[in-house]
């Protein structure tokens, strides 16, 4: 298809090439080998009489006019998919749409009835979930390869938002924690006892480790974790203690034989937010799923 002598068709090269910043990763995403996605390239590239992305040592940059066509290429591609579609609404019955979202796992187990209420709506639905970046450094490209990122704020990810479900943090125990005095935790016994603590990378502080490090203490981990999933297991029958979300607590608290109590480092609220990229907005599938997630995310899940 072309029009007024450019070629619609390698809008779709476009975009990726614009959004990755990188002809492999490009190609990748759109199932192109490097040769084609090279032609890409070079026919945008005359095209638009620009070169479009630059080598900088090792890596690509976008010039000032690929950085002008970019939020043009993702507003328009979805209204041209959508007037080229069916014309029909989005018929969650009938789907066979695959979501990519975004989380941590502590969100993933909060939001599991969520899942499970959408794919009795639509049963062809395929929800994958992939972990939170270790290095958030472009949240755009996040947000972009994956429909929704489910995060607390202040981790570098930005975009269209909503407020999902709240929480706040507890020091989870062994009920025979020696630290515990009438079943309460002092910030003397907190900062004395071995601490399990859970680490999602370099980037990724959690409100309770901001807070701790305003009061000027750093857990130094006992034992380290990459979730905080293991956690409940990890701190039974021992004196070592975690700082989790009290919903984790309650959940896995019971089949642990540990307990959730009252941080002395006050309350520090969890807020898991939903974020998505705009170009998703003229998407009827992302708006149906999205509205779905937002109207059950705080709903008791039995």
């Amino acid at each position: 298809m072309a029009f007024a002598g450019k070629d619609l068709n390698l809008l779709v090269a476009l975009r990726a090439l614009l959004e990755e910043e990188n002809v492999t990763r490009a190609g990748d995403r759109i199932s192109m080998g490097q040769s084609s996605m090279s032609t890409a390239l070079s026919r945008l590239r005359t095209q638009f009489g620009d070169e479009l992305l630059v080598r900088v040592g090792r890596d690509y940059e976008l010039t000032p006019m690929a950085k002008m066509l970019l939020p043009q290429v993702q507003l328009a591609i979805p209204l041209i998919e959508k007037a080229l579609g069916s014309g029909g609404p989005f018929e969650p019955a009938t789907t066979t749409r695959t979501f990519t979202m975004m989380m941590s796992d502590f969100a993933s187990l909060e939001m599991t009835h969520v899942f499970e209420k959408a794919i009795a709506i639509a049963p062809g639905l395929e929800i994958n979930i992939v972990p939170l970046p270790e290095n958030p450094t472009d949240s755009a490209r996040d947000m972009l390869k994956n429909d929704f990122v489910l995060a607390v704020p202040g981790i570098g990810i930005d975009g269209e938002h909503v407020e999902i479900f709240t929480d706040h943090y507890v020091c989870l125990v062994d009920p025979n924690n020696s630290g515990l005095v009438n079943g309460k935790l002092s910030w003397e016994a907190f900062t004395a006892l071995p601490q399990a603590v859970h680490d999602f990378g370099q980037a990724h502080l959690t409100p309770a480790d901001r807070k701790l490090r305003e009061l000027g203490f750093t857990r130094d981990a006992h034992v380290k974790a990459s979730s905080f999933m293991p956690l409940p297991a990890i701190v039974a029958g021992t004196d070592m203690v975690a700082v989790v979300p009290k919903r984790l607590a309650d959940r896995l608290g019971p089949a642990t034989g540990t307990i959730g109590v009252e941080a002395p480092f006050g309350h520090v609220p969890i807020i898991e937010t939903l974020y998505w990229h705009p170009v998703h907005n003229s998407d009827p599938a992302h708006v149906w799923m999205r509205k779905h997630i937002i109207e059950h995310a705080d709903a008791p899940s039995s």
